[in-house]
């Protein structure tokens, strides 16, 4: 089990006040996504799930868990014995929320027809908003999975990466990884000269040479928490580099601090979004950067809030997210530079990724 769950239930009660269509309340809520499930109650089993009202929190699962359960604390624990769904649905009374956005439209039809004393409510996304303000335990777990990729990226860049696959170069990384305990937060992008180009490039067969570009973007899951940080880099010497590669990585920086100089709580992420997009799009590659401005982190590599042209989010005060602008020139090279940050009030409280941002020769 990993996290510290406490006081989250508590949270999610409070919640159901407003938790129905048009901020209707509700008496529970079933939760079955076992991402939220090992948020609420530290359970990192293959089924589980939670009932949570402000009389109970009931946490479910199958016989398979009967001994791993009995160690989770402040929830009454039910082993369900033949069908599951009817198991679930035999347990739920009232206006209960049931989380829409994460079960199929067959399933929850089940539950619908088997929870006689209920009436479900969709009600997807409850959750995940409260995993979107991080508490210092959280922060702390975020901040070691970060220190190991931090380590990982100078353990890298003193062997060098020019005359190594990005295959080999992957496999080095991941394999690190888990010897450390740790497992990859997503599969590392490993993309050098022309593969630059493809933002989430695929490592393979080619050779890294001297004179080129090579995007890294890695992170860990360690103790239940992410990290995610990108760094460019360039092989060889400085009279090796070429003009585009060494323009497009200096306009990137400069987006990707005036990113951070925009983050704060408060503010839309469209907004920030705008504020690292304007200087790409002012330098004459615009059209060159395609995706989102950042992500939120946590649990899950890619949460809420959204930083993107077309976000509605709004920050607050003790989210994780990232900020990693990208400059992508088809068939020729590209760059990304990303940090992970916490939001403060008045701007960034802090950033969690310590690998210089200066484009550094290896």
């Amino acid at each position: 089990m990993t996290g510290s769950p406490s006081g989250r239930a508590d949270r999610l009660v409070a919640a159901l006040a407003t938790a129905g269509p048009d901020e209707t309340p509700l008496d529970a809520l079933l939760v079955t996504n076992l991402v939220n499930v090992e948020y609420l109650t530290g359970f990192t089993g293959t089924n589980g799930a939670c009932i949570v009202s402000g009389e109970r929190r009931m946490f479910l699962t199958d016989f398979r868990y009967a001994e791993r359960a009995s160690e989770i604390e402040g929830w009454d624990v039910e082993i369900v014995s033949g069908q599951w769904l009817e198991g679930l649905a035999s347990r739920l009374s009232g206006r209960t929320g049931f989380e829409d956005d994460q079960v199929t439209v067959r399933t929850a039809n089940q539950i619908r027809e088997a929870a006689d004393a209920a009436e479900m409510v969709e009600a997807g996304g409850q959750v995940e908003r409260l995993r979107r303000v991080k508490d210092s335990d959280e922060i702390e777990r975020i901040a070691e999975a970060a220190r190991m990729t931090d380590e990982l990226y100078r353990l890298l860049l003193d062997d060098g990466l020019a005359g190594r696959t990005e295959a080999e170069v992957d496999g080095w990384l991941t394999g690190w990884m888990r010897e450390q305990g740790a497992e990859p937060s997503f599969p590392p992008i490993v993309a050098s000269g022309p593969n630059g180009a493809s933002p989430h490039a695929e490592p393979g067969p080619r050779e890294i040479g001297t004179g080129e570009m090579v995007t890294i973007d890695m992170g860990v899951r360690l103790d239940g928490y992410c990290s995610d940080c990108t760094r460019t880099f360039a092989t060889g010497g400085e009279a090796h580099l070429d003009s585009l590669s060494r323009e497009i990585y200096e306009v990137t920086l400069r987006a990707n601090e005036a990113g951070l100089a925009a983050i704060r709580a408060g503010e839309a992420g469209s907004a920030i979004d705008e504020v690292a997009r304007a200087i790409i799009r002012e330098a004459g590659y615009g059209g060159n950067f395609g995706h989102g401005l950042g992500h939120g982190v946590g649990v899950e590599i890619h949460e809420a809030p959204r930083l993107g042209p077309s976000s509605q989010d709004v920050l607050m005060a003790g989210e994780v997210v990232t900020d990693e602008p990208g400059i992508y020139i088809s068939g020729a090279t590209g760059v990304r530079i990303e940090d992970m940050v916490l939001v403060g009030e008045e701007g960034v409280a802090r950033n969690f990724c310590s690998i210089p941002k200066q484009l550094t020769f290896v």
